[in-house]
């Protein structure tokens, strides 16, 4: 077993830990471990990135417990992208906050590295439980992130939050209940064979398990018509909390693509594919219920936010055509969109501004292009084409509106108002910091524009691998024979 693939576990556990103890200890020694433990953290990603980009599925038991009993960690090429994707947002997200929009005794930078924990644990489980244990890691963490800086409108955003969530973790437990009943195990790929082999009359029960573990995946994604705890905890969380709040939606994506490509993928019997009839409307209606709520949104946070519903839309119709073509402009563009998001909380407005509404030939444009190529002109693709080409104009009209209020409409020369936007630092200019933050996710972004070619090599990469879950069964039956001997 490669021991690499347990470190972004541990590293954000043990230095969240360590943060707790230097509680009260001087806040730049707080900042100093925590930027360098998440740079440690994107190191880390980028080697298991170039470790699973020869195609090997590779897997680590915890404490040698084999499984489909034992704590079984998963890398294949999803993962290792994802975790690279949230390594750089958490990383500019922490650089931000050092400059002042976190505190002495407020524990965000130990919150974060929970969240962090979370997060990795989730992209890199093999197991259904272990996605319950680490999505309550990472909403835990996320609770009280939402109430970071304190405030009555942060205390009821955060209480309708916690209690959605809630909701959305009894339906899961439900959801993974059922399938264990009906099949003894937990683990994704012996389930993937569980269900193939199942019972007709246990069918059923399966399909109920599977679809509220679509509610349940939906919630966490804000696909409509649950996204609407996002807008108010976005536009009231502080600046890096809520540019951290991009990745977790796609936490709801990333698990909805493993669950119903492998468990209830092509192989599934007479439930293969069960989720890919309700997402495609559902990817429309909330691409659309996105760039309306953007259009009319009257707080830039809040605006921001249903951007990030948007993309969620976007990256779902992707993952509903469930072609390899598709599937590879989804990745692409969920790359695009996580970091994106983040950026258009800084001072660089405008630059970042352009690059979500998709003009050529930044990222988001590439991603968009790929997306509707991918998608075709038969059928009910015309939808995706009508609402994506209207929402790159709905959001040009959106955008420039924030623009011209938040920027044009102050006191002073262009200069001295840029840096309105930073309405937690509550200062007229953006400190160094905040401003390598941004630039350095711009940076980003134009570096998956430039290397595009290498980027779609390995999401396509990706999408043959998704689109083969064979593999990823044989590599755990492998695993445990050999490892188990």
């Amino acid at each position: 077993m490669n021991h690499l693939l347990i470190a972004p576990l541990l590293l954000p556990l043990l230095t969240a830990v360590l943060l707790i103890f230097l509680s009260g200890r001087p806040l730049v020694l707080i900042r100093s471990i925590s930027i360098l433990a998440t740079t440690l953290l994107l190191a880390v990603a980028i080697a298991l990135l170039q470790i699973a980009n020869d195609g090997q599925i590779r897997l680590y038991a915890l404490g040698n417990w084999m499984p489909p009993f034992g704590i079984v960690l998963v890398l294949d090429r999803l993962s290792a992208l994802m975790l690279v994707v949230t390594a750089v947002l958490a990383l500019a997200s922490l650089i931000y906050a050092a400059r002042g929009t976190d505190g002495p005794g407020d524990k965000l930078h130990a919150m974060v590295q929970f969240l962090l924990l979370g997060v990795n644990g989730a992209f890199l489980t093999g197991d259904l439980f272990n996605l319950f244990v680490f999505f309550e890691v990472l909403l835990i963490a996320s609770y009280a992130l939402l109430l970071h800086g304190r405030g009555a409108e942060r205390a009821r955003a955060g209480l309708h939050y916690v209690v959605i969530n809630l909701a959305g973790s009894a339906l899961f437990l439900i959801a993974v209940s059922a399938l264990y009943g009906i099949t003894g195990t937990l683990n994704m790929a012996d389930l993937a064979v569980k269900i193939a082999q199942l019972d007709p009359a246990d069918a059923p029960i399966a399909a109920t398990a599977a679809v509220l573990l679509l509610v349940v995946f939906g919630l966490k994604a804000a696909i409509a018509p649950l996204y609407f705890w996002l807008p108010r905890a976005y536009a009231s969380a502080s600046a890096p909390v809520a540019a951290l709040f991009a990745i977790m939606t796609k936490v709801g994506v990333y698990t909805i693509v493993r669950t119903y490509t492998l468990i209830f993928g092509d192989s599934a019997g007479e439930l293969a594919n069960l989720a890919l009839p309700w997402l495609w409307p559902l990817a429309l209606i909330t691409l659309a219920l996105g760039l309306l709520g953007a259009l009319a949104a009257r707080e830039l946070r809040i605006q921001i936010a249903y951007l990030v519903v948007v993309s969620v839309g976007t990256l779902l119709a992707g993952v509903a055509l469930n072609t390899e073509a598709a599937l590879a402009a989804s990745f692409y563009y969920l790359i695009h969109s996580t970091w994106i998001c983040g950026a258009l909380l800084g001072s660089l407005f405008f630059i970042a501004a352009v690059s979500v509404i998709g003009l050529p030939p930044l990222s988001g444009f590439i991603g968009k292009l790929l997306l509707l190529s991918a998608a075709g002109t038969q059928g009910n693709a015309i939808w995706l084409w009508v609402l994506l080409l209207a929402g790159s104009l709905t959001t040009l009209m959106a955008l420039s509106r924030s623009g011209s209020t938040f920027f044009w409409r102050g006191e002073g020369d262009v200069v001295s108002v840029e840096n309105r936007i930073n309405v937690d630092a509550g200062k007229p200019m953006a400190q160094k910091g905040e401003l390598l933050a941004v630039i350095g996710l711009l940076l980003c972004i134009l570096m998956i524009t430039l290397g595009a070619s290498a980027v779609l090599d390995y999401t396509q990469a990706l999408a043959q691998q998704l689109l083969s879950p064979e593999a990823y069964i044989q590599a755990m039956h492998e695993f445990t024979a050999i490892e188990g001997n």
